[in-house]
């Protein structure tokens, strides 16, 4: 999607900033700068704002060789952020008839080939629309028959569509997870039976198949379970300034630690500390770390490198 950013209230008008966002594309940029090879597949319109996201993604070293350029008059969708109120963020979504929505699985099949190690999809994608929706499981399908680790990002957008219809969606999606992330209160999103708390939730995830179950905390941190036992991880300190994008960034980190080999509090400690950049700058992605830059939070406060 493009992005517009205000400095205010949208109703009282006043500057807007461009750029890009969506939560697939800031989690492959993400892993792009920690050094890794990543392909992007979806669908942008036949207009500026769709040479902008392409132009970013290209840019930031993500391969868009499967991007599909929508040529029918759908347009690139888009989102308007608004603080209100520290850094509660307001976002609306114009998404409905975008190119986006008209993804289907041809569009992204092909992204397969050659075939990667880690197939990242979130709970957004089948929001779009029934096509989108069964892309994003034809993809889950295919990857998982091939071996390919699926991971599945909940992102539950309340403003995309309801609980019941997610819960729809996500429960066939689920069958052909690995990795699991999702917040607290996403947890339910994926169960036949929402009324039950954390610790029986996870398990009932876990008993479905999937591997590993990673519970995103915010400002307190991160757990992981696995039929291994729990790991937890608190959250980096900082001053926080932007809390959009920081499940995005956790995900990032975490895939990279798991791409690189790395054990689970390795893992959750390189996702803390990307989404620890996420909220300490502005923008979805743009303050997101390279790989040299990830130990800069361990230098003492006011060091100037030079």
């Amino acid at each position: 999607m493009a992005a517009l950013r205000a400095h205010g209230a949208l109703r009282l008008g006043g500057d807007l900033g461009l750029s890009v966002a969506g939560a697939e594309s800031n989690v492959a940029i993400g892993l792009a700068r920690l050094g890794h090879r990543v392909r992007w597949a979806g669908r942008v319109g036949a207009d500026e704002l769709g040479a902008l996201v392409l132009r970013t993604l290209r840019a930031e070293g993500v391969d868009i060789d499967h991007a599909v350029t929508d040529d029918t008059g759908r347009p690139t969708g888009l989102l308007l952020t608004e603080p209100r109120l520290g850094t509660l963020t307001r976002v609306s979504y114009y998404r409905a008839g975008s190119a986006g929505s008209a993804l289907s699985p041809a569009d992204v099949l092909p992204a397969l080939a050659p075939q990667p190690r880690i197939l990242h999809l979130t709970g957004i994608t089948p929001a779009l629309s029934p096509s989108a929706a069964e892309a994003a499981l034809a993809a889950a399908a295919t990857a998982q028959a091939a071996g390919v680790t699926v991971c599945l990002d909940v992102n539950h957008r309340s403003r995309l569509w309801t609980a019941d219809r997610a819960r729809a969606a996500l429960r066939p999606l689920l069958a052909r997870t690995d990795l699991l992330i999702a917040s607290e209160d996403e947890l339910p999103l994926v169960l036949e039976r929402p009324g039950v708390g954390e610790s029986e939730a996870v398990h009932s995830i876990l008993a479905a198949g999937v591997s590993e179950v990673v519970v995103k905390r915010g400002a307190h941190g991160a757990t992981s379970v696995t039929a291994e036992g729990t790991t937890d991880r608190a959250a980096r300190r900082v001053d926080a300034v932007d809390l959009v994008g920081a499940g995005d960034a956790f995900v990032a980190g975490y895939l990279s630690g798991l791409l690189d080999g790395a054990d689970v509090p390795a893992r959750l400690h390189r996702a803390v500390t990307t989404a620890a950049f996420a909220v300490a700058t502005r923008g979805d992605w743009e303050g997101l770390p390279t790989r040299d830059e990830l130990g800069l939070f361990d230098q003492p406060d006011g060091t100037t490198i030079r």
